[in-house]
């Protein structure tokens, strides 16, 4: 599970999939922050994404580098407070250059629910699934 989370430290843009009429959305989102088997997220109140996730709160990432892959999935948490918001939004530089303020976005949490580790290098793949409560 550690190597998971490290590899996702590392490799934080993710294609990150929504639903929305019973019907998967994909596109390409930045992991903001981690904190343990939580990772953060923002976008704009504004943008399909959000709607989408008010609507239906179930998401799965995948990062992938070489022949490592990590799918994470959960539920979006809009629950993040303001000091939070305000660290997310300093420690990312891509924030600052397409939305004036922090407070222009909104900022959610994603507690892995269930997360797979792929590793296709070893001659026996290694693949590894972990299964967290919900909290």
């Amino acid at each position: 599970m550690e190597k998971a989370f490290e590899f996702l430290k590392t490799n934080k843009e993710v294609a990150f999939a929504t639903v929305e009429d019973d019907k998967p959305k994909i596109r390409i989102f930045q992991i903001m922050k981690q904190e343990k088997n939580t990772l953060y997220f923002a976008t704009a109140p504004e943008k399909e994404v959000y709607r989408q996730l008010q609507e239906n709160p179930n998401i799965e990432v995948l990062a992938m580098k070489e022949n490592i892959f990590v799918r994470m999935a959960g539920q979006a948490v809009f629950d993040v407070d303001d000091k939070t918001a305000r660290e997310i939004y300093a420690a990312n530089p891509v924030l600052s250059r397409l939305y004036r303020a922090y407070t222009d976005l909104i900022y959610f949490r994603l507690p892995a629910l269930s997360l797979d580790y792929y590793d296709l290098t070893p001659e026996q793949p290694l693949q590894e699934h972990y299964d967290y409560e919900q909290k």
